[in-house]
C-alpha cells in the first residue's frame, strides 16, 4: 500500500514539474486543442485512395489506343489471344513510353498479317481493323517525326 502511495506522488511530482516548465496558459490551451476522436466507425473505415488522373494524351495518341483496343478485343474473341496480348502490352507501353509503344504496335502489326480467318467477313473485319490501326500508328510517327515512312 505505501509502495503505490509513493509511486502516486512521484507520478503527481513529474507532471507538477512539466506544468511549471512548460507555463499553466500553455497547457491549458493544448489539452483545450485536443479534439475528441470522431466516432470508431470511421477510425475502421479505410482511407479513401486519390484517384490518379493521367495526363492528357494527345488526339492522335488516343486514336492509336482506341484502335489498338479494337483490334485486340477482335483477336481475343476470335481465338488469337497471343496476338490481341501483344497488342494491349503495346499499348499499355504508349501511355509511359509512347515511341517504345508505337515500335512495338508495328512489330506486332507486322506478326498479324500471318493470322489467317477461314470466313471471308471476318476476315474483311480483321483487314480493316489492322488497316485503321496502321494508320493510326503511322500518322503518330509521322507526328512525332520519328521514323520516315514510305508511301505505297
Amino acid at each position: 500500500m505505501l509502495d503505490l502511495l509513493v509511486g502516486f506522488v512521484v507520478v503527481l511530482l513529474v507532471a507538477a514539474g512539466i506544468v511549471v516548465m512548460v507555463g499553466p496558459r500553455s497547457v491549458l490551451r493544448r489539452i483545450r486543442s485536443i479534439k475528441p476522436p470522431r466516432g470508431l466507425p470511421e477510425l475502421f473505415e479505410p482511407r479513401r485512395t486519390r484517384e490518379v488522373v493521367p495526363a492528357a494524351l494527345n488526339p492522335r495518341t488516343q486514336r492509336v489506343l482506341v484502335a489498338a483496343a479494337r483490334l485486340s478485343n477482335w483477336l481475343r474473341a476470335h481465338g488469337h489471344e497471343e496476338a490481341g496480348r501483344d497488342i494491349r502490352n503495346a499499348a499499355a507501353r504508349m501511355t509511359t513510353n509512347e515511341p517504345a509503344g508505337l515500335y512495338a504496335l508495328q512489330t506486332t502489326l507486322r506478326r498479324i498479317r500471318v493470322v489467317n480467318v477461314t470466313e471471308s467477313e471476318s476476315q474483311e473485319r480483321l483487314k480493316a481493323l489492322v488497316t485503321e490501326l496502321r494508320t493510326a500508328v503511322q500518322d503518330r510517327f509521322e507526328q512525332l517525326e520519328l521514323l520516315p515512312f514510305k508511301k505505297s
